[in-house]
């Protein structure tokens, strides 16, 4: 497949006297994203939105400029050429400070944008695999910091197949911490039985073969479906809710809880989890034959206005 010819950024890659070209492709695809826009509810007409100068009105796009309030009504204007000349030729390049484990980064820090880092160059392409291949054997990832869309960021370099892969941290001033938070959960004593069950949930849940493709956003997915339904003058009805089943307490819930993912383990269909005499023989041994009553009723549909 070839490479996108556009890329996000270029740069270098260094590590100490060590200095490899790289050009950088943004990772995150917003192609699928569905953006509405704001109308005015009287006639569906589009919002629109204008620079406006109270002494001189509408302005263009090329009469615009950048500037800091440094007191109440009062502004420096701040040039983007004066602001090239603040940047040497370090803020052009990805700057490794050092190697960490991966697990030293918590992924509470991951600020969700990330960049595919490639060698820029039959120059760049053996220090770059040289690096990457190393940071494999060491089972490390770089922690470095660059200068991109005009920003300072701080950054993870981390090995990904043939190529390594930038990713955007927050600096720790920019995460609350979480000792604002501990205080607010209690500190519980478990009976054994429940310790005991939810290892049991836990082991019968787990995912054999993770495949992170199984996913999607159903939310856009819906979206889309719902706008052409509505393009199309259909009349949109509410999906039927299915009623969770009412749970008299915590250990029936994890009894019941471990029938259904044993029984979905085993292959058990659908209908047959929510009926323990179907599930496999070793389910029913070990959760309570005891089970809160479910409702499997649904709600009928209703009518909704599709405006």
């Amino acid at each position: 497949m070839a490479v996108p010819s556009r890329t996000s950024w270029k740069g270098f890659l260094k590590l100490s006297l060590i200095s490899v070209p790289v050009k950088a492709f943004t990772a995150n695809d917003t192609s699928g994203e569905v953006h509405l826009n704001q109308l005015h509810k009287g006639c569906n007409s589009r919002v629109k939105y204008h620079k406006v100068c109270p002494e001189h009105g509408d302005l263009k796009s090329e009469d615009i400029v950048s500037g800091y309030e440094h007191q109440k009504d009062s502004y420096v204007v701040v040039d983007p050429d004066e602001l090239d000349k603040l940047r040497t030729k370090t803020d052009r390049a990805v700057s490794i400070d050092g190697f960490v484990p991966a697990s030293a980064i918590d992924g509470l820090y991951f600020a969700g944008k990330a960049h595919y880092l490639l060698p820029d160059g039959v120059a760049g392409a053996r220090p770059y695999a040289l690096l990457r291949d190393g940071m494999v054997q060491n089972a490390v990832v770089a922690i470095a910091q660059v200068v991109m869309a005009g920003r300072e960021q701080l950054v993870m370099l981390r090995p990904h197949g043939r190529m390594l892969v930038m990713t955007a941290l927050h600096y720790p001033q920019r995460v609350r911490k979480a000792t604002e938070f501990e205080g607010e959960i209690e500190d519980i004593s478990f009976k054994p039985e429940e310790v005991a069950l939810t290892n049991t949930l836990i082991g019968a849940s787990k995912i054999a073969e993770f495949d992170l493709d199984t996913y999607s956003d159903q939310y856009v997915t819906k979206l889309k479906r719902l706008i052409e339904l509505k393009v199309a003058g259909q009349e949109i009805v509410q999906a039927p809710d299915h009623e969770e089943p009412k749970i008299l307490n915590l250990m029936d819930a994890l009894k019941k809880s471990v029938v259904q993912a044993q029984a979905k383990l085993a292959g058990v269909p659908a209908d047959a989890e929510s009926n323990p005499a179907s599930a496999p023989a070793d389910a029913g041994a070990e959760a309570d034959k005891k089970l809160a009553p479910s409702a499997g009723r649904k709600k009928g549909p209703r009518k909704v206005e599709g405006g």
